[in-house]
């Protein structure tokens, strides 16, 4: 299938649960690819480069600045959908809790036919976080599908990029791809594994 990632418009903003596409509807039964990770990691950066755009998901150097799930059309074929991220201990426990709710319904609503695959973006530099590790062990133990892109590849020494690829490589059993939006080091990678899944 032949997925044009340059006609890609913003279509569903979910703050609340009862906002979420479900399978009744026709949006609903649309393929979808997931982009998860901790605040800051670059899940929006990372839609606007497989978009080839700059600003259509909004960016912040900010953490915690996605507070919604973000389904983004990609040419009328599927959905690329920006997740809260977490570990953001700034927000106060009630918000945390609103989100991270939010997350877990989208998640377990949507794990059989229409999440295909979760893009889950790891820090180059800092290595997986337990919160990272957390995620990798829920979607291993529900059989989710799912890709790590080593984000921020272009800002670590070449050393340091092996020993978080060595070390994502032993805790997934899969080599990441290593993704770096200033560059464009495996952006096309990266289509490439959602367009197999799609």
């Amino acid at each position: 299938m032949f997925v044009d990632f340059s006609k890609i418009n913003l279509e569903i903003t979910a703050g609340r649960k009862d906002q979420l596409p479900t399978p009744n509807r026709p949006e609903g039964r649309r393929p979808q690819v997931a982009f998860s990770g901790r605040s800051n990691v670059g899940k929006s950066s990372l839609i606007n480069a497989l978009a080839g755009r700059k600003s259509l998901a909004r960016v912040s150097s900010r953490p915690g600045k996605t507070i919604t799930v973000n389904f983004y059309d990609i040419d009328g074929k599927l959905y690329l959908v920006d997740l809260p991220g977490y570990g953001y201990a700034q927000r106060g426990a009630a918000a945390q809790r609103r989100f991270s709710e939010l997350t877990d319904t989208y998640l377990n609503s949507v794990a059989g036919e229409q999440l295909k695959l979760v893009v889950q973006l790891i820090d180059c530099v800092s290595g997986p976080t337990e919160d990272d590790k957390m995620m990798i062990e829920w979607m291993t133990h529900l059989s989710v599908p799912f890709v790590i892109a080593a984000c921020k590849a272009d800002k670590p020494t070449k050393t340091n990029r092996a020993k978080t690829v060595a070390e994502i490589t032993e805790l997934t059993g899969v080599e990441p791809i290593l993704v770096s939006v200033k560059t464009g080091e495996g952006i096309k990678a990266l289509i490439s594994e959602i367009i197999k899944v799609v």
